[in-house]
């Protein structure tokens, strides 16, 4: 199997955070992003890495951020890694294609998730109560449906190993502000359906999305990761059929296998056999092929 990279060791450079996937690295001015080949799924990170899934998640956002310039301005200060410095791109060839240099923002305190299709959580929640994050849905309504319209079902950010919380837009007014709150909600539909359009050209439905927003002086700006597999659900748009799961280009592979253990969902996650960790990487190598 593939060499993987579950995590980066860079002598003399601060490490700032390790999340379930990326690497943190303060650089004085700016902060180095790198996306490992970590796996984490039900909020768990898994002991085994996908081949080639840091390198995918950097590129497709690389193309989403060039992509939305015009409609949001976002943290990438260096996204070549042959402009890094010399001393990172000489010690540590490993990062490139899968790190990139931004701007120091604040971060919001609340992912902006955008929904246009029932499925996952928002089915559940939908089964359960008729409404979605407590927005009301029209009744009647099967697993995979798009929506009327997109909506806008904000969640507070979890530390790893705990779930996000979902929240309304009160709450989230609450927490940020009304006009910040308003201008994270206006420019997440702004963006979704920028891609949606991008994404249907090639034959892609995206079913949901989250967005992650920063604070640069007095600007509010798109950070993190844009349109992945990881922060998406994509789904081919010659497959799709309402009334049940879509085939999709993400770790569901790997969700499927994990619900069919033993296993309560909390650290430490189980061993995944290589056939589900290749067909994984193959889902995401295909989502490269689609998006870059």
């Amino acid at each position: 199997m593939t060499d993987v990279l579950m995590e980066t060791n860079l002598p003399g450079h601060t490490l700032r955070s390790r999340g379930k996937v990326r690497d943190i690295y303060d650089l004085g001015d700016s902060l180095l992003l790198v996306a490992s080949d970590r796996l984490s799924a039900f909020d768990v990170v898994l002991p085994d890495g996908i081949p080639h899934k840091g390198r995918v998640l950097t590129q497709i956002s690389r193309f989403w951020f060039e992509e939305m310039e015009d409609v949001v301005k976002n943290h990438i200060r260096i996204a070549d890694f042959t402009a890094f410095p010399g001393e990172l791109r000489l010690a540590h060839p490993e990062l490139e294609g899968r790190s990139i240099i931004v701007e120091q923002a604040e971060p919001m305190p609340v992912e902006c998730v955008v929904r246009g299709y029932l499925s996952g959580s928002g089915w559940k929640d939908y089964c359960r109560t008729g409404k979605v994050c407590g927005i009301a849905l029209p009744g009647g309504l099967k697993e995979s449906d798009r929506l009327p319209e997109p909506i806008f079902t904000p969640a507070t950010k979890a530390e790893v190993g705990e779930h996000d919380e979902n929240i309304d837009f009160g709450r989230t007014v609450e927490i940020v502000g009304e006009e910040t709150a308003t201008w994270l909600r206006e420019t997440s539909f702004a963006i979704y359906n920028r891609a949606c359009e991008i994404a249907e050209a090639k034959g892609i439905i995206i079913a949901d999305t989250k967005f992650e927003f920063g604070r640069l002086g007095d600007e509010l700006i798109l950070i993190d990761e844009v349109l992945t597999p990881d922060s998406s659900r994509f789904w081919p748009r010659d497959q799709y059929a309402p009334g049940g799961p879509q085939p999709s280009y993400d770790k569901q592979i790997v969700r499927d296998y994990l619900l069919g253990l033993d296993w309560d969902k909390t650290p430490p996650g189980p061993e995944l056999p290589e056939e589900i960790i290749n067909r994984t990487s193959e889902k995401y190598l295909q989502a490269l092929e689609l998006f870059s």
